[in-house]
């Protein structure tokens, strides 16, 4: 049997981190892989777990534990369901083993510290598509992480909108 991937995917419930899910489910996940969802939180925000585990991130979530209110009010993240169906979908059709993983901090250092804390084979972010001087300024998490990550990165683009240039 060959081995099992564990491929990490940055989550923040933006249209182009589910995209970057959905991307990874058809065409990174095999049988029996481990999917762990990477979110990233705002150092400011201060939700009583932040304390516990501010400095590790918090511990790994189960996907039944995911699906809980109570786990959504205790780290601050919006109930997706859109997210949880996909995830809910692999685990059963592939087998996927799904976790989850709340970090709180920049999310270019938290990503690359998750890859090396959680022995990530490959790692998958979604790409807003920030035009060239916002990019300047605000620097791309995407071309970070894909430069200082200790593991494979894929990048998935968003659909550009109508009116963007080309």
């Amino acid at each position: 049997m060959a081995k099992s991937h564990r491929v990490g995917i940055a989550m923040d419930f933006s249209s182009t981190s589910k995209l970057a899910l959905r991307w990874a489910v058809d065409n990174l996940i095999n049988q029996g892989d481990h999917i762990i969802l990477i979110n990233v939180q705002p150092p400011k925000s201060d939700h009583t777990r932040k304390e516990l585990f501010e400095d590790t991130g918090s511990p790994l979530v189960p996907l039944e534990e995911l699906k809980e209110i109570n786990f959504t009010k205790q780290y601050g993240i919006a109930r997706d369901s859109e997210v949880l169906d996909v995830l809910d979908t692999v685990s059963k059709t592939k087998e996927a083993k799904v976790v989850a993983k709340v970090y709180w901090g920049d999310p270019r250092e938290k990503l690359c510290a998750a890859a090396e804390d959680l022995k990530l084979d490959s790692l998958v972010i979604g790409s807003r598509g920030l035009g060239s001087i916002k990019r300047l300024l605000l620097g791309s998490v995407s071309n970070y992480v894909v430069t200082n990550a200790p593991c494979a990165v894929t990048v998935v683009k968003g659909n550009k909108s109508s009116n963007s240039r080309h």
